[in-house]
């Protein structure tokens, strides 16, 4: 009686790779356009203390009373805190399977070929990372208040007095300039990779433009993160 054998169908590493960089992707997307309403809400900042405090509270009151006091800013962080363990789970697990699996003398040479953005990706990932925890404890968790002069009493009441107290100290201001630069860095590098995982950039052109997309936020992101604290820095609001 004739048999046959038929070929064992690939799994784990393949697929499961893939499935790897399409969360990465996906979260990543989440994050764009989380800092993008983010920077839209900072930059309230410049209409003055009335217009700040008053976005702010309306955040906290979004969907009332079907939701709690905040608890439109709860979903949101839930949905972040989600987004960046399934970043941070994929990330180290592609790092850890591109490490086993690629020769050091391919390693060196796809190097000498990548942008600055690419070959600091893990590096920079890591710093937002921190940073990310820092500005949690600074304007979410704890809200020390690291300017004595400050008025502790105003800086609880008003999200603007607390901003502008935090900005007035050069060296949080060059914290939050150094992060936004790493954030430019990975968000230009990480446009490009998202695009590449959905199958978008298969011709030259496309490549092209996603390098050009990718650019085009990590400038408007930078930039528009930057204006209200060098602004409130320089005592421009």
């Amino acid at each position: 009686m004739a048999t046959t054998t038929l070929p064992a169908k690939k799994k784990g590493v393949a697929s499961s790779s893939i499935g790897l960089k399409y969360l990465m992707a996906g979260t990543g997307v989440i994050f764009i356009l989380y800092v993008l309403l983010h920077m839209y809400g900072n930059l309230k900042a410049l209409a003055g203390q009335e217009a700040f405090d008053e976005y702010a509270h309306h955040l906290r009151t979004f969907g009332e009373p079907m939701l709690p006091y905040g608890g439109l800013l709860w979903i949101v962080r839930v949905v972040l805190i989600l987004a960046i363990i399934g970043h941070v789970y994929a990330a180290l697990k592609l790092i850890a399977r591109n490490n086993a699996a690629r020769p050091v003398k391919y390693q060196v040479k796809k190097n000498i070929s990548s942008t600055f953005a690419s070959r600091t990706m893990r590096w920079g990932g890591l710093a937002l990372l921190l940073f990310v925890i820092f500005h949690l404890i600074h304007f979410t968790v704890v809200k020390p208040n690291f300017n004595s002069s400050a008025d502790a009493d105003a800086v609880k009441e008003s999200p603007f007095v607390m901003i502008s107290a935090s900005f007035e100290l050069w060296w949080v201001v060059l914290i939050y300039a150094l992060a936004m630069v790493a954030l430019g860095m990975h968000l230009y590098h990480g446009v490009y990779s998202a695009s590449q995982t959905m199958g978008l950039n298969r011709t030259a052109v496309a490549r092209s433009r996603a390098r050009a997309l990718g650019g085009v936020i990590a400038a408007v992101v930078v930039v528009g993160f930057l204006i209200p604290p060098l602004a409130l820095f320089f005592n421009l609001v």
